[in-house]
Order: C-alpha cells, then sequence, then structure tokens
C-alpha cells in the first residue's frame, strides 16, 4: 500500500516537474536581460550583438511551448502569469524608449508582436498588456524615416488581426488610457471577464507606473537598471496629443519605404472595412480616423506644385494607391512625384470608402466632400488666377476617372451640380460653383473651356443617374420642346422633303418655328422615336454639303468606322443606366397640362452656342464640344434621343435642337465658301494635315477649313450614333451589331 502511494506521488511530482522547470527558465532568462542593465557599462554596444535577443526568444518559446502543454484551453500558465503579473512588458516598453542599448527599440517590437501573434490566450484585455501596447503605439513613428517602421507595420499588422478575430477590441485598443480611467473611476474590471484570471485584480491595482519584476537577487541592483530607464511621465500616458493605432497606421502610411506603406494602408482598409456595427460607429464617432485620413489628402494637394499643364495631368494615368508612382519610361515634368502621391492617396481614400462599413463609408466620404472638396478644392475652382483654374480643374478631371465609390461619387455630384431636380430657367441663379464651371465652358481663355468640358465629358461617363438629370433631363421633362401646333407623323415619309434640301434657308427655318394655326393637339401616342432610323441617318450624313466633303478623297475608313466606334460606346452606356428605370418611349403630352416655354438648360445652352461657332474656333476646342456631345447623344433615354437626334420633330416656338443649330452652322458655311478661293483643294489640304500626311503649313481660313472638317466627321458621328441606337431592321432593339457598308 505504502509503495503503491510513493509511486502516485513520484508520478504527480514528476508531472509538475516540467511545469517548474519552464517557469525557472522562463524567470532565469528575464533575470539575465535585467542583469545585463545593472552589469553592463558598455552603452554603444548594438543590443542585436549582446544576449538580449537570444534571451527574448527563449522567453517567447517557453510561453508557446507552456501553452501547448496547458491541459485546459483558455487558461494562463505559470510563465504567462509570471510574465502579466511583473509586468514584463511593462519594463520591457519603457526600455525601448530609452533605446538602450542601441536598437533595443526593434527588439522590444519584434517580442511584442510575437507574442500576440503565437500566443492563443486573449492578451489584450489585461491591462499589463493593454498599456505597454498603447505605449509602444506612440514611440512609433514618432518621425519619418524611423529604423523600427518596418518592426511598427509588423506589429501593428498583428494587432489589425486580433481586434479583426474580436472586433470588440477596436474601442478598448483606440481609446487607451481614457477607457482605463473610466474603467477604475466606475469600478469596473480592466479585463473582460471570459478572461480574467488571478493576476487580473493586481493589474488594476497599480499606479500607472511600470513597475520592474522583482527578481531574486536584483534588489540591490534596482537603482542600476533603473538608471538606463527614462522618467515615466504623463506625455507618454496620453499627452497633450492623441496618439493610437489610427496615428500609428496613417503615420506608416506616409513611409518612404513602399512596402512599408502599402502594408499599413492593408492594415487600415482591415480595420475600417470590419463588419461590426459598433466598431464602425466607434471608430466614426470617437475617433480620428476620418479627419485624419482626409487632412493627409489635402496635405498632399497643397504640396503639389501651384502650377501644372493640365496635359501633364491627364496624362498621368494608371495611378493606383498599390502602385502610386507612374512608370519609369514616362516623361518627367516637375510636380510629377507630388502629383502622383496625391492621387494615389485620393485613389486609396476612394478604395477605403468603397471597401469600408457603410457607416465608415457614409462619414469618409462626407468628410472628403467637406474638407477637401469644399474648403480646399473649390476656392481653386472659382478663382481668378486662369492658372489656378485651369490645374484645379484638370485636377479635378483626374479624380474623377479615378472615383469608384457610390458614397464618394454622391458627394462629388452634389458638390458638382448641387441637389437641385426643378427644371431650370434662363435668369435663375444655380448652384454656385455649378454655374461658374457652366461659364468656364464658355471662357475667353479656349484652354480653360477645354479642361472644363473634359471634366463634364468625364462626368458624363460616371454611373450616377443625377449627373445627366441634373445637366438634361430635367428640362426635357413633359417634352416642352414639341410643338402642339398639329399631330407628329405616323412615318417620317410626310416629312422626306426637307431631307431634300438639307440646307434650310433662313427664312425657312424661321417660319418652321412659327405656331401653325390649327387647335392644340396632342402628337400622335402611336410615335416611338425609333422608326424610319435610315431616314434619321441619311439627314445626318447628307447634312454636309458634297463640296464641303473631304473625306471620300482619302484612304480613311468613314462611317462604319463611328458605327463600330458607336456600337461599343453605346452598349457601354446602357450597361451604366440599365438599373435607371428609364422609359422606353417618349412620354406622351398631356394635353391638359399648361403649356410652359421651353429651355434646354445651361449646359446644353452653352454647347449649342459653342456648336454654332464651329467655324470659328481653334480645331482643339471643335474636338471637345462635339466629342462631350457625342456622349451626350449616347443616352438611351427617349427624350435625349429625340431632342438630340431627331431631325424630323416639330420644335415649339423659339426652340433649337441639335439639328437645328448644325442646320444654321451648314447655312452659314455655304455663304462662306463662295468667299475662299479655292475652297476644295485647300480642305483637302488641311484634312491632311490633320491627319498627319501633309505639312502643317499655315494656311488663309485655316480655322474655318478645319471647323469643316470636324462638321464632316461630327455628322458621321451622330448618324452612326442614331444607328446603332434603334436599328432599322428592328426598331425596339437598343443595340445591333455594327453594320458593314454605309446606309
Amino acid at each position: 500500500m505504502l509503495s503503491r502511494l510513493g509511486a502516485l506521488l513520484q508520478e504527480a511530482v514528476g508531472a509538475r516537474e516540467p511545469s517548474i522547470d519552464l517557469l525557472q527558465a522562463f524567470v532565469e532568462h528575464w533575470k539575465g536581460i535585467t542583469h545585463y542593465y545593472i552589469e553592463s557599462t558598455d552603452e554603444s554596444t548594438p543590443a542585436k550583438k549582446t544576449d538580449i535577443p537570444w534571451r527574448l526568444k527563449q522567453m517567447l518559446d517557453i510561453l508557446v511551448y507552456e501553452e501547448q502543454q496547458q491541459a485546459a484551453a483558455g487558461e494562463a500558465g505559470p510563465c504567462l502569469e509570471y510574465l502579466l503579473q511583473h509586468k514584463i512588458l511593462e519594463t520591457l516598453c519603457t526600455l525601448g524608449k530609452a533605446e538602450y542599448p542601441p536598437g533595443m527599440r526593434q527588439q522590444v517590437f519584434q517580442f511584442f508582436s510575437k507574442v500576440l501573434a503565437q500566443v492563443q490566450h486573449p492578451l489584450l484585455h489585461y491591462l499589463s498588456v493593454h498599456r505597454p501596447v498603447q505605449k509602444l503605439l506612440r514611440l512609433g513613428g514618432t518621425a519619418s524615416g524611423s529604423v523600427t517602421e518596418k518592426e511598427e507595420v509588423q506589429f501593428t499588422t498583428v494587432l489589425c488581426s486580433k481586434i479583426q478575430q474580436d472586433p470588440e477590441l477596436l474601442a478598448y485598443i483606440l481609446e487607451g488610457k481614457k477607457i482605463v480611467g473610466r474603467k477604475k473611476a466606475c469600478g469596473e474590471p480592466t479585463a473582460l471577464p471570459k478572461d480574467t484570471t488571478s493576476h487580473g485584480d493586481k493589474d488594476c491595482s497599480h499606479d500607472g507606473a511600470p513597475a520592474r519584476p522583482q527578481l531574486d537577487g536584483e534588489s540591490c541592483g534596482a537603482q542600476a537598471l533603473n538608471s538606463h530607464m527614462p522618467a515615466e511621465t504623463e506625455e507618454l500616458d496620453g499627452g497633450t496629443t492623441e496618439s493610437n493605432l489610427i496615428t500609428s497606421l496613417l503615420g506608416l502610411c506616409q513611409s518612404k519605404k513602399s512596402r512599408v506603406a502599402l502594408k499599413a494602408q492593408e492594415n487600415l482598409l482591415l480595420l475600417v472595412s470590419m463588419a461590426s456595427p459598433a466598431a464602425a460607429t466607434y471608430l466614426v464617432q470617437s475617433s480620428a480616423c476620418c479627419p485624419a485620413i482626409v487632412r493627409h489628402l489635402c496635405q498632399l494637394y497643397q504640396s503639389m506644385p501651384v502650377f501644372l499643364d493640365p496635359a501633364d495631368i491627364a496624362a498621368l494615368e494608371g495611378i493606383s494607391w498599390r502602385l502610386p508612382s507612374a512608370p519609369s519610361d514616362e516623361a518627367s515634368f516637375p510636380g510629377k512625384e507630388a502629383l502622383a502621391a496625391f492621387l494615389g492617396w485620393f485613389d486609396y481614400c476612394d478604395h477605403l470608402i468603397t471597401e469600408a462599413h457603410m457607416v465608415v463609408a457614409d462619414a469618409l466620404a462626407k468628410a472628403v466632400a467637406e474638407n477637401f472638396f469644399v474648403e480646399t478644392l473649390q476656392p481653386q475652382l472659382l478663382h481668378v488666377s486662369e492658372q489656378s483654374l485651369l490645374t484645379s480643374t484638370a485636377l479635378l478631371t483626374a479624380m474623377l476617372r479615378q472615383l469608384r465609390s457610390p458614397a464618394l461619387l454622391r458627394e462629388a455630384v452634389a458638390f458638382l451640380l448641387g441637389t437641385d431636380r426643378q427644371p431650370e430657367a434662363p435668369g435663375d441663379n444655380p448652384h454656385t460653383l455649378y454655374a461658374h464651371l457652366i461659364g468656364h465652358c464658355d471662357h475667353l481663355s479656349d484652354e480653360i473651356s477645354i479642361t472644363t468640358l473634359r471634366l463634364f465629358e468625364e462626368l458624363l461617363q460616371k454611373p450616377h443617374e443625377g449627373i445627366i438629370h441634373s445637366l438634361v433631363l430635367r428640362n426635357l421633362e413633359g417634352r416642352p420642346y414639341v410643338a402642339w401646333g398639329s399631330p407628329e407623323p405616323e412615318s417620317y415619309e410626310d416629312t422626306l422633303d426637307l431631307e431634300e434640301d438639307p440646307y434650310f434657308t433662313d427664312s425657312f427655318l424661321d417660319s418652321g418655328f412659327q405656331p401653325r394655326a390649327k387647335p392644340r393637339l396632342a402628337p400622335a401616342t402611336s410615335y416611338d422615336g425609333k422608326t424610319a432610323v435610315t431616314e434619321i441617318v441619311n439627314s445626318f450624313l447628307c447634312l454636309v454639303p458634297e463640296e464641303a466633303k473631304t473625306s471620300a478623297f482619302l484612304e480613311e475608313t468613314g462611317y462604319d468606322t463611328y458605327v463600330h466606334d458607336a456600337y461599343g460606346l453605346f452598349q457601354e452606356c446602357s450597361s451604366r443606366v440599365a438599373s435607371w428605370g428609364w422609359p422606353l418611349t417618349p412620354t406622351p403630352l398631356d394635353p391638359h397640362e399648361p403649356e410652359r416655354p421651353f429651355f434646354e438648360g445651361h449646359f446644353l445652352r452653352v454647347l449649342f452656342d459653342r456648336m454654332s461657332r464651329i467655324l470659328d474656333q481653334p480645331y482643339s476646342l471643335n474636338l471637345q464640344v462635339t466629342s462631350v456631345l457625342s456622349r451626350l447623344a449616347l443616352f438611351p433615354h427617349p427624350h435625349i434621343h429625340e431632342y438630340l437626334l431627331d431631325p424630323y420633330i416639330s420644335l415649339a416656338p423659339g426652340c433649337r435642337s441639335l439639328f437645328s443649330v448644325l442646320v444654321r452652322v451648314i447655312g452659314d458655311l455655304m455663304q462662306r465658301i463662295q468667299r475662299v478661293p479655292q475652297f476644295p483643294g485647300k480642305l483637302l489640304l488641311v484634312r491632311k494635315q490633320l491627319t498627319g500626311q501633309a505639312p502643317g503649313e499655315q494656311l488663309d481660313h485655316q480655322t474655318l477649313l478645319q471647323g469643316v472638317v470636324v462638321l464632316e466627321e461630327f455628322c458621321k458621328e451622330l448618324a452612326a450614333i442614331a444607328f446603332v441606337k434603334f436599328p432599322p431592321h428592328d426598331p425596339r432593339q437598343n443595340v445591333s451589331p455594327a453594320p458593314e457598308g454605309q446606309v
């Protein structure tokens, strides 16, 4: 019986020996680190050349091994208890701040990262871990180009990973000392209930100064150890500036080392994309996350040169937050690096808003709108300096080109176009910025006009219904541009006489605009704007007189190429607007609806005005005006199609359409042709110059001749758009394969 009891006791002792040996080894390694500070007199030896890194690794291995041997999951072993109870992490953090021996801070960051990553027991809930984690976050990112950037980003990566596993940690990690102080005042435990252990109460009782572990034989050398440790002050515990995981990540995002910056951006993206509504709300309401992100965007904008060439800005494409620098083979220009940094960070903000929790996305989008769009960018867009207008407008266009997030697009549209949804009037006072931008499309400076028109063209390609509604559709509601004098024709065959004389004299136009003396009747409801597309196409193709056409004399692809291009663009546009619920046919006119004067809107008015001066404007400006009008004509709304692409509608008195503007331009052209000697030959030479087939010598009437070339091509483009939108073989289809041959 006694022998059996002895065997049991021996077995029990043997079972406990590994735990006792592990704790003893753990204490010995920690004692070896503290003895270094007691005994060492050489303050120049780097930490990596001492035994400190080796001892820290042994301590880590012991903690991991101990946890693996624990029978009960979730319980802290003796070594982990010792680490927490004796505030070893607090002491290491203080030694890291002292940066003694040199490079000690890197060792501390590495040890913290590995302990948090490899020890599965939840540690961040304990005050003796939470406090040094907060202090270590404040130690990092204090200076640009810090030697510990690599270790800092590894440390923040581990923290973000832990928060992803338990989103409730976000508030605890971000709030730092404030949350601890409130819990003390309220008598709350500083460890969550599920993680409370025997040492939790001891952690709660300490007074805020990191306590050095009291190891056997150390008390006599305590003063020597403390002499190497900086005095703890309130500044490290909080100070006057907020410093936490968010500010640390933002500091690392600005690192010159691309890998460090990219990893920090990925970590920040991880935080804002967490699915927890509570965590997202806390991030918005109780942290400086959104303001700090936008503040950096404003700083990057203000760091760019005041004057940048719009052509350089437009050419710098493909800027991504994952690869913010432009390809090395591109030509360099002053301010290129700063421009790439700004566009890269804007792309990152856009990506954050796209991926973030809805609460964070809306808050960040509003912060960008208020602090960047309104406070920083708008003064530049309203500036009297032409160069300032050029640079800011070109930058805004580049930003729109990169913009993908619906929330930020919504804010950008409200910023640019306002929120008014009512039809415009000629004398109204629209949204201030919108009015200025419209005015810039018809600026005395052709370069400003071109740059602003590019902005609107980019805007028209964004997937937001409010854009096309604000610019065009709100003024076409109810079809007030249609004359009420007589029913609309069932077929275009009744009006083919218009096609026989595509030039139309001014007197004919004037008489055509007058209301007919018949009872006010609504047009036939069977009219759907999709019939007789062949007549529509030929109306545009035949609009330019033969003596003003030159494309047939050169080996160039003509109308067929425009059909092919228009087919692809129309498919893209139709896909973008598919979810907007647009009608398939024009709204029937209501005879009981009071007649109201038609105003095409400020945007179409300036485009039509520009188009009417196509023979007197620079070639590049004409290209941009026609490009914007082509974009508008592609939209598959029946009112847009009718107003821009139907030559046969009966216009209300005083109204003009795109076709009527073109007709007047052709009438003006027919008179000018008579005053230009050798007009056909000069026109052909100018076309060759524009296509690079002839030297670019200056000719008389060159602006006029270039305008005629643009006019011919634009009419072919409009014909192609009309064809692909409503093909003749099936008027109910939205698109059709590009045909071979001309209509």
